[in-house]
């Protein structure tokens, strides 16, 4: 089989570029299944017969799943918009009132999923009681454009120019300590406390480049995951951490020890690609975070 663009007559059909989208958009063939509710075997008959039928190769094979060629993410870019006019004509036939129904795939941070999305998600729930949703908790960035998610909450100091977005505003932050700490511990210098934060694999976050420039001969003595580790380390008594002004609002547990801190802050988006922010399923689930989602910007006294 050839690798590269080749010249065919072959015709793709609209089952085939179900087919295709599904696959860019899982990487996987069992993933790809899942998502045409068909067995895995299907989708790879499926590809092998357009590959053969084209004869080009439109995905590379790897441990990790099915790589897309750039010749498949335009097909795929192609089939997306297929697949918007589709919705459009289903929901003009239906009616505005007819139920959003299929998934939505959310991927964020660790904080900002417990402290901001699964809070607003019981309302989503109980409005859209069809509509499931697969949330991803992950530090690094997930990519919209390969489609590894469909929304993305993130902080980012500027959205990328090929993506849409909404800007929440800034994520603040503030060192805590344990509210069972006795009052004493508690008023000691920053620099005097054992330190938890985040491990070698997050040296941009925000906390970690104030710690560095503040304090730069403290060693913290807890290095964890993420930030909910920090979070959950503080409130276990184990020292001072520095977390979102957000989390501390939902965490009785935490006493922030200053206002928050200046010059350690990042600023929140949630983030969809424009060929599919408009898919009915997408776009309620973009609408209802746009709405229910808010971050203070000061202590609540």
């Amino acid at each position: 089989m050839k690798t590269g663009i080749a010249r065919s007559q072959y015709a793709l059909t609209a089952s085939d570029l179900e087919l295709l989208l599904a696959l860019v958009r899982g990487g996987t063939l069992a993933e790809a299944a899942e998502r045409l509710a068909a067995d895995a075997s299907t989708v790879f008959r499926g590809v092998q017969r357009i590959e053969k039928s084209l004869g080009q190769r439109l995905f590379e094979r790897t441990r990790q799943g099915y790589l897309a060629s750039e010749a498949t993410l335009e097909i795929a870019r192609h089939a997306e918009r297929i697949e918007a006019e589709l919705e459009a004509a289903r929901l003009a036939t239906q009616g505005k009132d007819a139920e959003v129904t299929g998934r939505v795939r959310v991927t964020t941070t660790d904080s900002v999923l417990r402290g901001l999305v699964l809070p607003c998600l019981p309302a989503l729930a109980a409005k859209h009681p069809l509509l499931q949703l697969e949330l991803r908790s992950a530090n690094e960035l997930v990519s919209l454009t390969r489609r590894d998610a469909d929304l993305a909450l993130r902080a980012t100091p500027k959205a990328p120019d090929h993506l849409v977005g909404r800007h929440f505003g800034a994520i603040r932050f503030v060192p805590c300590v344990a509210r069972a700490m006795p009052a004493a511990r508690r008023r000691k210098p920053l620099a005097e406390h054992d330190w938890i934060a985040p491990d070698e694999a997050m040296p941009d976050h925000p906390s970690v480049r104030w710690r560095r420039k503040h304090l730069p001969k403290l060693a913290p003595r807890h290095l964890v995951d993420g930030i909910v580790a920090v979070v959950d380390a503080v409130k276990a008594g184990l020292g001072v951490g520095i977390v979102p002004l957000f989390m501390l609002e939902a965490e009785p547990q935490l006493v922030a020890l200053s206002e928050p801190l200046e010059g350690c802050e990042s600023q929140l988006w949630l983030l969809a690609h424009p060929e599919s922010r408009h898919l009915r399923r997408i776009a309620a689930v973009y609408q209802h975070f746009a709405q229910a989602i808010r971050l203070p910007d000061k202590l609540k006294r």
